[in-house]
This record gives C-alpha cells, structure tokens and sequence, in this order.
C-alpha cells in the first residue's frame, strides 16, 4: 500500500516545521507569499491531499456549506450559484448541491445528509411546501440557514431575493405607458411567494391605471420555456385578445413568443411580452427580450456573505432583504397595435 503524504513528509523536504507548512496550505498571512507558494507547490509535487475530515475535528468546522434549490437547469438559478461560489471560494469554503424539484421530502434528506457530514451552513430557495420544522432542524443542530430566492411565512431568518412585486409592477406599467390595456400574465404559481408577489404586483399595475382585472386573463402554471411555447395556444385563443403578455420569468418569455412566431405573428410588433430575471438568454432572443432585471448575483453574493458573517460570529439582521429590481427595454415590446 503507497504510504499516504502528511505534513510532516513535505515539512521533511523543505527543512520547516509542520506549523508553518499547515498555515501556508490554508493561506495564512503569517507565512511569506514566496514561500507560501514554495510549499504549495512542494505539496502538489509530492501528492499530498488535504484531509478535511481532521481539519473539522481541530476547529470544529468543515468547510461544506449545503445549496439546495429548484433546479439548477434553470438559468435563474445558476447565476445566483455562480455568485455564491465565488464569495465562498474567498474564504476556502466549498458547497455542496442539491436539487430539490419542489419534493420536501428529496429537501429534507439533503439537509440530513448535510449534518451527518457536519456542513457548516446551508443556503436554500425552499421547495413548495416546507414545513417550518425542516429549517429548524439545521438551526437547532447548529448549521445556520440562509435563505434565498423564496420567504417562507412564520420563518424569522435573513431571506435575499428580488422586489418581486415592484418588479412585475416595472414591465406592466412599461406595458401600460405603451397604450396595452389587455394584458394577460403567463406562468407562476400562488404556491410560493414568489409567484402571489408577482401576481400582486401585475393587479396593483392594472388598477393604479385604472384596469378591470380580469381573472380570464391570467394563465398560471408555466415556469419552463417549453411551458411558455405551449402556452401561446391558450394565450392566443383568449376571449379578450390581448395585445401584450407580462411573463412570470425569460424563459417562459421566450417560449411564448416562439409560438407566436409559430402561428404567423410578430413578437413585439402584433403582440408585445415582457420576460423577467434578464438572463443572458434575453439579450439575444429574437425579438431581443423586454425584461426586468431581478439581481440574481446580489441575492447570491449576498446569502454567502451572510452565512459567512454568521459562522464568523456577527449576524446579519433576520427579515427579508429586497434587492430592487431594474428593466431593461429592448425589442419585444411597442406601442399598441389593434390586432385585427
């Protein structure tokens, strides 16, 4: 069996104590860059593997912070992971990630999971349905929660996510100043948080404006692209023919407007839709997406900053975080059209 590298093997090679050899390996000041470097590429030459599993056993940390949302497929969800990567990979965590797909039950396991492996915190968009009891059982086992995207009702713990009803309330108003008064909302659910802000913020829109709301106008559910396209079939076949579409995210956006395009009309000039997150996919959509942008990357820098701030003892204010959304006007929105 090949004798596994400790720090004592590379402290042998480079004629310096164990001490210092463990302070370069995790970045310590105390220790010069150059030879912070020397003994990290000494350590790399000589094969030697960071054992986590002691490092936890001396500090009582281990380093792994938990993630569970959605679903990763989800271009939304991407770009707040991307960000808490990189605040967490400041100060040498790793994160490990989960998917729940809305099931509480495939949530809850990961969270177990997460505590047998002594995870030191989680980050979470909860899935339909949480009992409140799920997020305590991280914090009464010591593993603080952060949560993100979505609030949960009876949950006092710091929550990041967009202005959701300001934000609808943007791209209708927009829709609105361009003479739109039939406007459907596609996609979301009252299920999450989410989808009742973005609802209410749609109807308070219409009528600050001075709109019937008309329930008929409304098509719940999508939250896809495929769902979007799917949906253009009710939406082009609704009693009132609207002339323009609020959309619950981008990709339902684009879906829609691709089955416009698919029953021979012009997206942005017959029918004008607004998407909503600004994903890179928006910019170039063809027609290029009328969109709000949602700040995904705040949300994301922010949890990890939080749960950081946590584990290093201050404790950031519980209570909803709004980050204030912007839109972005591009293409797929113009002035009202009759349709014929």
């Amino acid at each position: 069996m090949v004798q596994k590298i400790k720090l004592s093997t590379i402290a042998e090679s480079l004629g310096l104590s164990t001490a210092t050899i463990s302070l370069a390996l995790r970045d310590s000041p105390l220790v010069a860059a150059d030879t912070r470097e020397k003994i990290k590429e000494q350590a790399r030459t000589l094969g030697y593997i960071y054992n986590r599993r002691a490092a936890s056993l001396r500090t009582s940390r281990s380093g792994i912070i938990g993630v569970v949302v959605h679903d990763i497929m989800n271009p939304f969800y991407g770009e707040i992971l991307k960000a808490i990567e990189s605040e967490l990979d400041r100060s040498r965590h790793t994160f490990i990630l989960s998917n729940h797909y809305d099931s509480v039950e495939k949530q809850r396991t990961f969270i177990e999971t997460l505590l047998q492996l002594g995870g030191d915190g989680v980050i979470m968009s909860p899935a339909i349905g949480t009992p409140i009891e799920d997020v305590k059982l991280a914090e009464q086992n010591g593993m603080p929660a952060i949560l993100v995207a979505r609030s949960m009702d009876g949950v006092d713990l710091p929550t990041y996510r967009g202005d959701d009803s300001y934000g609808i309330s943007l791209a209708t108003n927009h829709l609105i100043g361009l003479g739109h008064k039939v406007i459907a909302m596609i996609g979301g659910t009252d299920q999450t948080s989410t989808g009742r802000d973005r609802y209410q913020g749609y109807v308070n829109a219409l009528r600050k404006a001075g709109i019937e709301v008309d329930p008929d106008l409304r098509i719940p559910g999508p939250r896809t692209m495929q769902g979007g396209f799917e949906a253009a079939v009710n939406f082009l076949s609704l009693p009132q023919k609207p002339t323009a579409a609020v959309c619950w995210n981008d990709l339902v956006a684009i879906g829609l407007m691709n089955g416009i395009a698919r029953a021979g009309l012009v997206p942005g000039q017959d029918i004008s839709v607004t998407g909503y997150d600004d994903l890179q996919e928006a910019s170039i959509a063809t027609p290029s997406l009328t969109t709000v942008s949602n700040g995904q990357a705040d949300v994301g820098r922010l949890a990890a900053r939080a749960l950081l701030d946590r584990l290093a003892g201050s404790h950031e204010p519980d209570g909803i975080h709004l980050i204030k959304p912007e839109m972005r006007i591009r293409q797929s929105t113009g002035l009202y059209q009759p349709r014929n």
